[in-house]
């Protein structure tokens, strides 16, 4: 049995969004170019599978900027350091005197970076401070070969790279809360919420579950209970990863 879906959508990529400084490097806008011209799949046909005959294996987090995705991953990876983990960045800024190369960065040089942008080894990237941020995805390679869970909290246009059967995303959205009878004093409040509605129906048919972050604890107790079933129970998955 089979069900399809229809998805469209256009994107541009960067880790920082529209509030950080944008990198004006003319490599950089010509791979980002060309990055949006690959669109997802607007016709997809999907099979159940059963388990443990498929594995997700990358936790995708999207959600709008201060929805507390970061705090959802960073609980999770601190919770069960055995089962998932988040890839380490790679930046081309100097090591401050109290770190290591591969603990919490991979220092690299500029040319470096830009040589494997171009070679399409990154998943996202972007500029903060005059220095160069990104994922790359041997990172994530990486976790999956250690036989551990890889934790996105990704812009939604990383989707068009990970949603193939060798990263196997498990997609949540998590939507900003309801708020009732709170002073929004400065719009923030009101700006998340935005924010949220926008993404939800934009991408809501890539979403694999919804949780909508009223109480951060009670998050990630559903979460992790989503997590649970799904590496227990038959999957929807696309017919592209499996044949």
């Amino acid at each position: 049995m089979s069900m399809e879906k229809n998805k469209q959508e256009q994107v541009n990529c960067s880790i920082f969004g529209r509030k950080k400084k944008q990198y004006k490097d003319k490599y950089l806008a010509k791979h980002n170019a060309v990055f949006d011209q690959l669109d997802l799949v607007t016709y997809e046909e999907v099979v159940k599978l059963p388990y443990p005959a498929f594995q997700r294996k990358t936790l995708v987090l999207l959600g709008a900027h201060g929805v507390g995705r970061r705090h959802i991953k960073n609980t999770i990876i601190s919770k069960h350091p055995d089962k998932y983990a988040y890839p380490i960045p790679h930046t081309t800024r100097l090591p401050r005197s109290d770190e290591e190369d591969g603990r919490n960065y991979y220092f690299v040089s500029h040319d470096e970076m830009m040589a494997d942008i171009a070679a399409n080894e990154y998943l996202e990237y972007g500029t903060h401070e005059e220095a160069m941020y990104g994922t790359k995805l041997e990172t994530i390679r990486k976790i999956h070969e250690e036989g551990r869970m890889a934790i996105l909290d990704v812009e939604p246009q990383a989707l068009k790279v990970l949603r193939t059967a060798e990263f196997a995303p498990y997609v949540v959205f998590i939507a900003a809360p309801v708020f009732q009878n709170v002073a929004d004093l400065d719009g923030s409040l009101e700006r998340l919420a935005k924010e949220s509605d926008m993404l939800k129906q934009a991408y809501g048919h890539y979403f694999d579950l919804t949780i909508v972050n009223n109480d951060l604890d009670e998050t990630i107790a559903q979460l992790e209970g989503a997590i649970e079933r799904v590496h227990t129970t038959p999957q929807w998955v696309p017919v592209s990863w499996v044949y």
